[in-house]
């Protein structure tokens, strides 16, 4: 059954490794993601992804089965007889093997080798892949058994060797004597070899000695004869050809001493090398010799054990009668050949462990080689199905393109069939017939993963163009899920800031200006906004929003009704704010009327609401809250959502200096056909680019806004007019250029292209610079308002001195 077992294995192992191993991802594990907070709920969980081993082979074959089937097998194998138990009186010396293992694992505790035992318990099953260490391990104690089993099949039976009970002197002395002649020859032949090692080491030496005697002579040779050299150039004028021709010699000379003397330097070192490999060899026979002196004691307390074991027996059966001679003896063999069938038993399920260990780790490694594949093929159909996004984006645009008015009223076959495929492409539902021989188009969600609409009800045109772009979004998405980097870099971060607190760094930027992952955003966002507010934070109450909304309640404020007004206004294309009943329609009234409680100079103002939307859908109450009191108190200047707006007026005059020095090209285009961009544009600051760009990146520009400040607006408002600079210098007319603008921001769709630019195209982009011309223009606005104040004033006095003005009334004077 066991050799059956094993080749239905190693069939399903063949079979398994020709579908072929798909790639192996080196992704770490990755952390559990926090739950998603707020009103987007979390809907990508986490697959944690075992990497493959790839000592699952090595490991199959040291545990495998130790069976040596003969040739029968089959019903060949089944006819033959069952193995004979063997008999009591034959038993080997397996025993004491087994107690001689026990004793030296029992002496042996206190050892530095790392030890794992191959079987495992019912009580505590863990799946351990085997190091290349403890596989060699097992190699050598699989060679180890093989050579004791031989041993003991060529011992002499445990009852020869003892003899009689009557001659127990000899009994008693013959194991001792024979495990110590063995361990004696050993011991003695070891120390023969260190010996011989020691004293070819004491001949290395003296070599080693005169080595160095001859090199310190020729140094000195070579040190006389540059002397002489020395004193014989200062004389050489006068000196006889005979002494030069010596001096030449005597120069070939040290020439060949300095030769010797590298040849004798580069046989030093060998030496010494060598003597430290015979150092090290040294060692390593003191360290044999240790084991096996451990080895022999062992053997000698275990003898001397059985020694004391075997006269107590033998007295204790002499003091008996000869009656119960043969009952006793009776009794003892059947306690043999119980113990013999235990033994077997034993061996038994030894062999079954060992089986099914390797079951194990086949089975494992097979589970993750099919995981492996289906990642690959996840990888390869998602590859697939953003191509198949992209193509039928160009499908519908197509359609959209073909569809042209028919003046006769017969129609085309063509006609027809667009009418029909516009139909099938505009279905929310799929159609029931599929052998319909019309293309059917890849159906979008209604909602994407923020809850914003993406395909209008109203106008059919809109409709074709919101579901392309809707493609094109997917496309883009899926394609960036095949890129796992940016994925792994977050989950390798947040795993190392599991046991210490986030902080600010380069590292942090450069991952959240790349966008932070779904998952993690509402973590994230509390985190950056618990930075910036700390301080306000520190300075109130514990359940100051809770404070400020029960006063809110309970007292009228004239921001109310204004709230009130706006609130199915601020995001009616956004499924959590669409009707009275939604879940964020009195999440946003709360806030709105806390924060018109704490800041009475502004109380509420357009904008405030789709601010306090956009954090709502990542963030609770409390912090969505101070998400809006550090936009409003710390990143923006000072009157930026006052009645006045001054500060938003300031930020466009900036915008322009910049457009200006950036963008020199487009900003000479607008100039020249007079366009006002700044109708365009400031409600892009106002409100941090909401309802202006798609939803992807309208996150990643909040994901960075959060962390670094205002200067991001200023960075992705260049980055869009840069994105499409080209298209807008084909403009040649202002209407057609205002027109372009007013939309041009919901064509771009490529995140990672705008983040490119904005974070490296526009460097350098220094926030000082920034600071000093909001400084130089605010100076300019308030005094422009000076004079529209003062205007105004003249006027109304002059209205109230001359009866024919009286009759005029001012829109504010009308609604007050």
């Amino acid at each position: 059954m066991t050799y059956w077992l094993q080749e239905l294995q190693q069939k399903r192992w063949e079979y398994c490794n020709s579908l072929g191993a798909a790639p192996r991802d080196s992704r770490t594990s990755p952390t559990p993601s926090d739950f998603a907070k707020g009103l987007v709920a979390k809907d990508s969980p986490d697959l944690s992804i075992l990497s493959q081993n790839a000592s699952a082979e090595r490991a199959r074959n040291i545990l495998a089965v130790e069976t040596s089937p003969t040739d029968l097998v089959g019903e060949q194998a089944a006819s033959q007889p069952a193995p004979v138990q063997a008999s009591a009186i034959n038993f080997s010396l397996k025993q004491w093997s087994t107690e001689i293992k026990n004793s030296m694992s029992s002496l042996r505790k206190g050892s530095n080798e790392n030890r794992r035992s191959v079987f495992y318990t019912t009580e505590e099953w863990e799946l351990l892949d085997p190091t290349p260490k403890d596989l060699e391990d097992s190699m050598a104690l699989e060679e180890k058994r093989k050579h004791l089993a031989e041993g003991n099949k060529a011992r002499r039976p445990l009852k020869d060797m003892i003899g009689s009970s009557k001659n127990r002197n000899s009994s008693d002395s013959s194991p001792t004597e024979w495990c110590s002649g063995n361990g004696n020859r050993l011991v003695s032949e070891l120390q023969l070899k260190y010996q011989s090692q020691q004293e070819e080491l004491e001949k290395l030496k003296k070599d080693l000695l005169s080595q160095k005697e001859l090199v310190r002579l020729l140094q000195q040779t070579v040190r006389s004869s540059q002397y002489d050299k020395y004193f014989a150039s200062r004389l050489c004028e006068g000196v006889p050809k005979d002494t030069l021709e010596l001096l030449h010699q005597k120069d070939d000379q040290i020439l060949g001493l300095n030769n010797q003397l590298e040849k004798l330097n580069l046989e030093k070192d060998s030496l010494q090398q060598e003597v430290k490999n015979l150092k090290c060899k040294v060692g390593e026979l003191n360290e044999r010799l240790g084991m096996l002196m451990e080895t022999i004691q062992a053997k000698d307390e275990v003898i001397m054990k059985l020694s004391r074991q075997l006269s107590e027996c033998e007295d204790s059966t002499s003091s008996q009668s000869g009656a119960i001679n043969s009952p006793t003896a009776t009794c003892t063999n059947k306690e043999l050949q119980e113990l013999d069938r235990l033994k077997d038993n034993l061996q038994g399920y030894k062999t079954q462990n060992k089986f099914l260990n390797k079951e194990i780790l086949e089975l494992s490694a097979l589970r993750r080689n099919a995981e492996a594949r289906e990642r690959e093929w996840q990888a390869k159909y998602t590859s697939l199905e953003a191509k198949l996004c992209q193509i039928e984006s160009k499908y519908l645009i197509l359609l959209q393109e073909m569809r042209t008015p028919v003046c006769s009223e017969d129609q085309s076959p063509a006609r027809e069939v667009i009418t029909q495929l516009l139909e099938d492409a505009l279905k929310a539902e799929p159609s029931e017939q599929p052998e319909q021989a019309f293309f059917k188009p890849h159906l979008v969600s209604e909602y994407d993963i923020y809850g914003f609409q993406t395909v209008p009800e109203d106008d059919e045109e809109e409709k074709l163009v919101a579901k392309s772009r809707a493609l094109d979004l997917r496309s883009l998405s899926l394609s960036e899920n095949l890129e796992i980097s940016t994925g792994v870099k977050w989950e390798n971060y947040l795993a190392s800031t599991m046991n210490r607190e986030m902080m600010r760094c380069v590292e942090l930027k450069n991952l959240i200006r790349s966008g932070i992952p779904h998952e993690h955003r509402s973590k994230m966002w509390k985190w950056c906004v618990s930075l910036h507010v700390k301080k306000f934070k520190d300075s109130t109450v514990p359940g100051y929003f809770q404070t400020l909304l029960q006063k809110a309640l309970e007292k009228p404020n004239p921001a109310s009704k204004q709230i009130e007004l706006d609130l199915l206004r601020t995001l009616p294309n956004n499924k959590h704010y669409s009707s009275p009943t939604s879940e964020g329609i009195q999440k946003l009234r709360n806030v709105l009327l806390a924060f018109s409680w704490r800041n009475p100079d502004i109380g509420y103002c357009q904008g405030l609401n789709r601010l306090v939307a956009i954090a709502l859908l990542y963030l609770e109450q409390e912090d969505a809250f101070w998400c809006l009191v550090t936009i409003v108190e710390v990143f923006m200047p000072r009157d930026y959502y006052t009645k006045t707006l001054l500060g938003s007026q300031v930020d466009q005059r900036v915008f322009k200096d910049l457009l200006s020095e950036k963008l020199p090209r487009l900003h000479s285009h607008f100039e020249q056909y007079k366009v006002d961009y700044t109708l365009i544009t400031f409600n892009w600051f106002l409100v941090v680019f909401v309802d202006s760009v798609v939803s992807d990146i309208l996150f990643k520009i909040w994901d960075s806004f959060l962390y670094e400040g205002p200067k991001v607006i200023f960075r992705f408002a260049l980055a869009l007019f840069k994105y499409k600079e080209e298209e807008i210098l084909k403009l040649q007319d202002s209407m057609s250029i205002f027109k372009y603008l007013r939309y041009f921001t919901r064509t771009i769709l490529d995140a990672r292209k705008l983040t490119a630019i904005a974070f490296g195209d526009l460097n350098p982009f220094p926030l000082r610079q920034i600071r000093n011309r909001r400084a130089y223009h605010l100076d300019k606005v308030r005094l422009e308002l000076t004079e529209l104040e003062a205007i105004r004033e003249d006027f109304l006095r002059e209205r109230e001195t001359c009866a024919e003005k009286r009759d005029l009334i001012s829109d504010d004077e009308e609604d007050s």
